[in-house]
């Protein structure tokens, strides 16, 4: 189908129409990483609006921008149309009936039953559209004992064993990882899903229904980690850091309270650069090192020697040292604050200026893939609720302003 109305970017989805019926962060986010590929995303609210638009905090943390924009819902919305239809109606359900029929994908993320009783499952929407592609973002997956039950990204961290993960050994209460990522993975992985539906569709002529969950997604975000667990029996989880097998694979604190991650995990090849650029260039041979030249064992002495010679310097003046040396693989521990001005980010524009017509300049984080002949980008903010309804009828569904008036006083549409 070609669906190019009001995209304002070359994508590699251009012509795509995607109908978004998705609330908070993981289907909005699928959504989102399409729009950001040119394709054409309408996302359709109830007429009081997706619940992610009341988000007033994150994490303790007020997060309201101006004209009562906040950027929970910026960040989950951008690149989007927006169209507020009440579905309980039976107009409402026939208007995106009709958007169904120029449609490519529809997404949802609704408890079982939900879509069902509104006649917006994949069994209804599949005989309008057979071509369409259905995707569905749950907590669980769509069947077994808890596939109805309800989901948010903490249950997705804890069931999936993330925040394990996350948790240090010498820690007894899990650990949540912030910013909502078994959401945020979800999304990316929902996205995934439906691009190689579109592409198994360009082969077949056939639709089909696309299933991910928070349990499944964020599985597959630890995916080394549960294989391994299953193949070896070899519980996965994170490194002690007073007692790593590999003492060149462990964090350390500087002289100025900031860490540096090492990964220079092939030890007998990288222990005499480090220790050399570390000043402890005695121990290269010392039989200290036996064992975890072998990768038997680990050993809490070295350990100590290297984290009190890390506390001599600054984070910054450890890496000048260690610049030095071109084969050394490590990195400093930064927060998300730090980002924008990591020269790094900088140069690959992995954060785009955009100008919100509301906020005015603002910051985002970019699409994470380059495509050299069909960038992605940010054209557009979130929309407001219902912003393009009466254009999108009456400009592309044929719709006029008497129908507009009629929908309007039957509470179908605002």
């Amino acid at each position: 189908m070609d669906n190019t109305t009001a995209v304002g970017i070359n994508g590699p989805m251009k012509g795509v129409r995607v109908l978004d019926w998705t609330m908070y962060q993981f289907g909005p986010v699928a959504a989102s990483m399409m729009g950001d590929m040119g394709a054409d995303v309408i996302k359709i609210e109830s007429l009081d609006g997706d619940i992610g638009r009341a988000v007033a905090r994150m994490s303790s943390r007020p997060i309201g921008l101006e004209g009562g924009r906040n950027a929970y819902f910026e960040t989950c919305n951008r690149n989007k149309r927006g169209i507020a239809v009440d579905l309980k109606t039976a107009e409402g359900r026939e208007l995106v009936h009709k958007l169904v029929e120029s449609s490519d994908v529809f997404i949802e993320n609704y408890r079982q039953g939900v879509p069902e009783r509104l006649e917006m499952d994949y069994d209804s929407l599949k005989k309008i559209n057979p071509k369409l592609i259905y995707a569905s973002g749950t907590g669980y997956g769509p069947l077994g004992p808890d596939s109805a039950k309800p989901s948010l990204d903490g249950c997705g961290q804890a069931r999936s064993g993330l925040m394990m993960s996350a948790t240090q050994q010498s820690q007894t209460e899990p650990s949540y990882v912030a910013g909502a990522v078994s959401d945020q993975m979800g999304g990316i992985i929902l996205c995934l899903g439906v691009i190689s539906a579109l592409y198994a569709r360009e082969q077949s002529g056939v639709g089909q229904r696309v299933d991910v969950s928070h349990l499944s997604s964020t599985m597959w975000l630890q995916g080394l980690a549960v294989s391994m667990q299953l193949l070896s029996g070899y519980h996965y989880r994170s490194t002690d850091r007073k007692n790593p097998l590999n003492p060149l694979v462990n964090a350390y604190e500087c002289a100025d309270g900031r860490w540096i991650q090492f990964m220079s995990a092939q030890f007998q090849r990288y222990w005499p650069d480090f220790a050399t650029a570390l000043g402890i260039s005695d121990l290269i041979d010392d039989p200290i090192v036996g064992d975890i030249k072998g990768m038997a064992a680990g050993s809490p002495e070295l350990t100590k020697i290297i984290a009190d010679r890390f506390k001599t310097k600054t984070v910054d003046e450890w890496i000048d040292i260690f610049n030095q040396y071109k084969d050394l693989i490590f990195a400093k521990v930064q927060s998300v604050e730090e980002l924008e001005n990591d020269p790094q980010v900088i140069a690959n524009n992995y954060i785009t200026n955009f100008d919100h017509p509301v906020i005015g300049e603002v910051k985002m984080c970019s699409f994470p893939v380059n495509f050299s002949e069909t960038p992605a980008g940010i054209w557009k903010e979130a929309p407001e609720l219902g912003q393009d309804t009466e254009s999108i009828l009456i400009d592309e569904m044929g719709y006029s302003w008497d129908d507009i008036t009629k929908l309007q006083e039957s509470g179908s549409i605002l």
